[in-house]
């Protein structure tokens, strides 16, 4: 062919190092685009595996790829729950303001709280929320908050 030059050589280099690092760098990138904490210890993995394969302990595919399913999962069961809490916070038994918010408020019965922990509804700023209460409570009743599990409100009858 004429006027089309032949590439004698690729203008990237593409030895097992490089592939290894540039992968382990694009799923730590990844990270910051997907759910839960996960694809960082893949990379984590890739890139141990750039820096041995370096070093000449990592010679041919095989090796490499038992090298980072090795540093892979085992970072990954290791570290999770320490790197996740960096990432997503800690969820520990800590009551946050907007509970303090309702603790100790009114609350207007929507349903009626049948008693002895059985759900019903309550109106709280404007928008309803399950209840329970240990006590039976009738519809137009006015209760008391107590506390707050999850989306359930624990109330019990105003005296």
């Amino acid at each position: 062919m004429l006027g089309i030059p032949a590439l004698t050589h690729s203008p990237m280099p593409t030895d097992a190092q490089t592939l290894w690092l540039l992968a382990g760098v694009l799923l730590i990138i990844a990270e910051f685009f997907a759910p839960g904490v996960l694809i960082v210890f893949f990379g984590i993995g890739a890139i141990a595996t750039a820096f041995a394969t370096r070093a000449g302990w990592t010679t041919d595919i095989g090796s490499q790829a038992a090298l980072f399913a090795i540093v892979s999962v085992s970072s990954l069961l290791a570290m999770r729950r320490f790197v996740k809490a960096w990432f997503v916070g800690s969820s520990g038994d800590q009551r946050s303001s907007d509970d303090e918010d309702f603790i100790g408020r009114e609350a207007r019965v929507i349903t009626a709280l049948p008693g002895q922990g059985g759900d019903g509804l309550v109106e709280i700023k404007g928008s309803n929320w399950k209840a329970r209460s240990e006590t039976p409570v009738p519809v137009g009743a006015t209760v008391i908050i107590e506390r707050r599990e999850g989306l359930t409100f624990y109330v019990q009858p105003r005296i």
